[in-house]
């Protein structure tokens, strides 16, 4: 059971070789267009020559009626527990064992130090956790390659190792929105990162260039690689869910340190909550207090204007977040007035609105496909707005022509007080062999 990304690695991982095993399909869920494709011969081994064909996860109790199923691995991330249960309820029903791997059997080891970055939920603001690690590394003086998190979406096969060194790149491997937002930040930073479906090949590609690999995790997912240092970063605006949702929890519990991000917006009986989430479960962790304060080239731009926020999509999705950095210039700069974009979405965006009713009144940026990012575009110029404000990781401008005026948020990772990441990333340095 699977959302194109843990699913496809545990196969890679623990089944693909194993003549123990028959693995008879996958299902789909959370993602877009995955289901009703294939994971193909080529990335299945010589074990599926035709492949393993991929179902909606609707279709699970059918599939283990049909083929008489033994055994369903759960495979994606960023879930509450009683959806896990709930899950593992109507596999048990359907007369099958329900199972979840763990890091021994999943995690590849690398013959480069691996510094893994991970989070309690999506959204906590990982990504600019990783840029701000990757660029302390490099002023050590250690050349940084970056392996992402799995976006598989669209043909496996070509998708098994992909590298992004320059943004033409992109457009090479025909990458939708949510790719762009994680790849692009490291490329224009001059940074190389890999992805795909394949992360023992990736890595070893990885590895030919890298003197340290950092792992940029994404869904809350667990890292791929054996860490020889594993940060998790944990949200004060969502203070209980990192014991609450799988496998952030397993992220809290392993991390070496654990960053507590965006303490500048969040209140301070939040940020007491998370810590003692830590003490109970990770006393052992180190804990870096840290900001993500948003910054705005043109702030008169959206004083006292009628304000569209349009922002990353799985944070809003199953990310759950009911606003981002959009809503927090907007808030911050004096916006007059946050726009429902609901009453002006089209086709795949308003099945979004649909699927997630939780939303709010804000736009997310999903681009799953050629149409999803036409939709998008024709709800933004649809919207009865003055400003467009992008607080998305890229400026959507560049995909999309957006017919008013708009304005990007930008938000890096500023550490407070000390311990900081500085400090303890020289500390782990000295201590390599």
């Amino acid at each position: 059971m699977g959302a194109a990304g843990r699913d496809f690695h545990n196969f890679n991982t623990v089944y693909r070789n194993n003549p123990a095993v028959e693995v008879v399909a996958f299902t789909a869920t959370q993602i877009p267009d995955i289901d009703g494709r294939q994971y193909p011969p080529e990335l299945a081994g010589e074990l599926y020559p035709k492949g393993i064909p991929i179902h909606s996860e609707d279709e699970l109790p059918a599939l283990i009626h049909k083929h008489k199923i033994d055994e369903v691995v759960f495979a994606y991330s960023d879930v509450p527990y009683s959806y896990i249960m709930a899950r593992s309820a109507v596999v048990n029903a359907a007369g099958a064992d329900f199972k979840l791997l763990g890091p021994q059997e999943t995690m590849i080891k690398s013959t480069k130090p691996v510094v893994a970055i991970c989070a309690t939920r999506t959204g906590c603001g990982k990504s600019q956790v990783s840029r701000r690690v990757v660029k302390l590394l490099m002023e050590n003086g250690k050349k940084v390659v970056a392996i992402r998190h799995p976006m598989p979406y669209g043909d496996l096969t070509k998708q098994r190792v992909q590298r992004f060194a320059e943004v033409a790149d992109l457009d090479k491997h025909k990458c939708t929105i949510e790719e762009r937002e994680e790849y692009e930040p490291h490329i224009t930073r001059g940074n190389v990162i890999y992805a795909g479906v394949d992360y023992e090949a990736i890595v070893r590609e990885a590895e030919k260039e890298a003197d340290i690999i950092v792992w940029d995790g994404g869904n809350n997912d667990m890292p791929f690689y054996q860490p020889d240092l594993l940060i998790t970063v944990a949200d004060p605006h969502r203070p209980g869910d990192g014991l609450k949702y799988y496998p952030g929890e397993v992220n809290l519990r392993m991390a070496d340190i654990v960053v507590i991000n965006k303490i500048d917006t969040a209140d301070s009986e939040n940020v007491i909550k998370v810590r003692a989430a830590i003490q109970q479960v990770n006393p052992k962790a180190v804990v870096v207090d840290a900001a993500s304060p948003v910054f705005l080239d043109d702030p008169a731009a959206i004083r006292g204007k009628r304000i569209l926020a349009v922002e990353d999509g799985p944070t809003l999705t199953h990310g759950e977040m009911t606003y981002g950095a959009g809503i927090v210039a907007a808030q911050k700069f004096g916006a007059a007035e946050i726009v429902d974009p609901r009453p002006y979405t089209t086709g795949t965006i308003s099945d979004t609105f649909e699927k997630y009713p939780n939303i709010g009144p804000l736009l997310p940026a999903m681009g799953y496909s050629d149409q999803q990012i036409a939709d998008l575009n024709t709800t933004i110029n649809q919207t009865d707005c003055d400003t467009v404000i992008i607080g998305t990781p890229i400026d959507l401008r560049r995909l999309i022509n957006i017919n008013k005026p708009a304005i990007r948020v930008t938000y890096e990772l500023q550490e407070i007080g000390t311990p900081d990441l500085k400090t303890l990333l020289g500390d782990f340095l000295k201590n390599l062999p």
